[in-house]
């Protein structure tokens, strides 16, 4: 089963400290998501999304949050991050190099994942997601909007 984590963008006002109110704001359907994604008001990251813990190891927030318990037990929590720490968040990947995160995270991240022969593969996969998550956090930013946080399964 493949795991993803989804962040997405949400206005302070209908922000709710509800469990069940972010699990459903996590309920749309692909075509939604897909649409917010396109407009960097949702990110989504495959499986691979702990390896990025590697490269943001200054700034945690950039996956981390506020732990909202699930409904469900054995679920993780949610995350949760005020416009405040966004704004933080998405200040701090528009100054970062990604080339000055990657050099310390690649000795780690070639082992697990595959053969020197592709590093400029993982590399690739690596900044376009650095880019993604720049794009989602300053968009984000932009409007004053906090973030929740879900992994799905």
């Amino acid at each position: 089963m493949s795991m993803y984590f989804h962040l997405r963008a949400v206005p302070p006002p209908a922000l709710r400290n509800s469990a069940n109110w972010m699990r459903r704001l996590f309920e749309d359907d692909w075509n939604a998501v897909r649409e917010r994604i396109g407009r960097h008001r949702e990110e989504v990251l495959d499986r691979s999304y702990l390896d990025h813990d590697l490269l943001y190891a200054g700034a945690p927030v950039v996956l981390g949050g506020r732990p909202v318990n699930h409904p469900v037990p054995d679920n993780p929590p949610f995350l949760m991050l005020t416009a405040a720490q966004v704004g933080r968040v998405a200040a701090f990947l528009a100054s970062a190099d990604f080339e000055e995160l990657w050099q310390p995270a690649r000795e780690e991240l070639l082992p697990e994942h595959l053969d020197g022969d592709l590093e400029d593969e993982l590399h690739t996969v690596f900044a376009a997601t650095h880019r993604d998550l720049t794009a989602f956090y300053s968009r984000t930013a932009a409007y004053g909007d906090a973030v929740v946080k879900c992994l799905l399964r």
